[in-house]
């Protein structure tokens, strides 16, 4: 029978295309390097990673010698999933409508109303969404089918070592009491950049991207052109690892806002994990100033 795991070289490719990828798109040299020697690790390996997993989890991965909780978390995903979603990010292929789609539940229709309400496009980060109320405002969904929804994540989510999972995405997989401060939402809104460095990093993206000094993906979706015309940017504030792209959902298009709305994808060294939207705001005290939407209170 096929071993159903990726084989080591093929995860080792897919990390030497992300070096490939941060190298052309101007990341930091040090990340650059790191992917290029975990992809060396793996190929270097006797036998199949897919074992090691098997046996040690996510510290046999990170216990390799260049590999840390960011690649492990990263070929973690390849084996689980097949999956490598920041590559599918920097390639311009990430399809999270069809992700979302595949959760018992949500079809195509509100896969699509999920993720241009949301601006989320890993199950992780929708499993977040889930749990601190945002999931439960998208219209058509209410609370009960939130929670069906967050059983289902939280069920498809638990191959993870829930400890390890709490420290990657900032949730936890035990689903608490209704109405039970639980230790998800404190680390989902403690494990997330302060909205001054989000809107330092916001700002320096759109000056680049104006005066065309950033690298251009050409994705896949709403593109049928096939142009390179979304700019990527790498950057690290006050420890934090950030990229941003503009928005290239269905909704920004629509509303004409595909170069105004930035989605910051952002993790630090202890692997926490989220992404943001960064909007100017067009009603009431903040109109014309840029926000970051769902941390519009907090203080610049």
């Amino acid at each position: 029978m096929t071993d159903p795991q990726p084989e080591n070289g093929a995860i080792a490719a897919e990390l030497r295309e992300m070096s490939i990828l941060l190298e052309r798109q101007q990341a930091n040299p040090f990340r650059v390097r790191a992917y290029a020697r975990a992809a060396a690790t793996v190929d270097a390996l006797d036998g199949p990673i897919s074992n090691l997993y098997a046996r040690r989890g996510r510290g046999g991965l990170e216990a390799l010698p260049g590999i840390g909780r960011g690649i492990a978390s990263a070929i973690e995903a390849l084996l689980q999933s097949g999956r490598f979603p920041q590559l599918e990010r920097l390639r311009g292929r990430i399809d999270p409508e069809a992700l979302f789609a595949q959760i018992p539940g949500v079809g195509p229709r509100l896969a699509a109303r999920i993720h241009d309400e949301l601006h989320v496009d890993t199950l992780e980060a929708l499993e977040v969404a889930a749990h601190d109320g945002r999931l439960a405002e998208v219209p058509g969904i209410g609370a009960r089918r939130a929670a069906a929804i967050r059983a289902a994540l939280g069920e498809r989510l638990a191959r993870r070592q829930p400890s390890e999972a709490t420290m990657d995405a900032g949730i936890s997989h035990a689903l608490a009491p209704e109405g039970t401060p639980s230790p998800i939402d404190k680390s989902a809104h403690r494990a997330r950049p302060p909205v001054s460095v989000l809107l330092s990093a916001d700002r320096a993206y759109r000056e680049k991207a104006a005066q065309g000094e950033l690298p251009r993906i050409s994705p896949r979706r709403f593109n049928p052109e096939h142009k390179a015309w979304l700019p990527v940017f790498h950057t690290e504030q006050d420890g934090w690892h950030m990229t941003l792209l503009f928005s290239n959902t269905a909704r920004a298009h629509e509303l004409k806002r595909s170069h105004d709305w930035v989605v910051i994808y952002y993790y630090d060294e202890e692997h926490h994990e989220g992404q943001c939207t960064v909007v100017t705001e067009i009603y009431g005290p903040k109109a014309g100033r840029r926000v970051v939407r769902g941390r519009e209170k907090e203080k610049a």
